[in-house]
């Protein structure tokens, strides 16, 4: 499965630490043919949130509000 999300918050807990708030990505309306690049996850899935504590030097910082990304969600062993 692959979703669309877009970083709705940013909180720095420390210079170290901050936290990522994330929401599904959905466009407001779609085509009646639901072509909508938006709509491959969010038609089926209409609602997601993810929260991610980043403490990695290399990360932190890196990462604004309204920013979106996919997240492929793969089984692991």
């Amino acid at each position: 499965m692959r979703a669309k999300l877009q970083i709705a918050s940013v909180t720095k807990h420390s210079a170290e630490c901050e936290q990522l708030k994330f929401h599904g990505v959905a466009a407001k309306s779609y085509p009646a043919d639901g072509s909508d690049e938006d709509n491959t996850f969010a038609k089926f899935s209409p609602s997601v949130s993810l929260d991610i504590t980043i403490m990695n030097p290399a990360l932190v910082g890196k990462f604004e509000p309204g920013q979106r990304f996919y997240v492929d969600f793969t089984p692991a062993e």
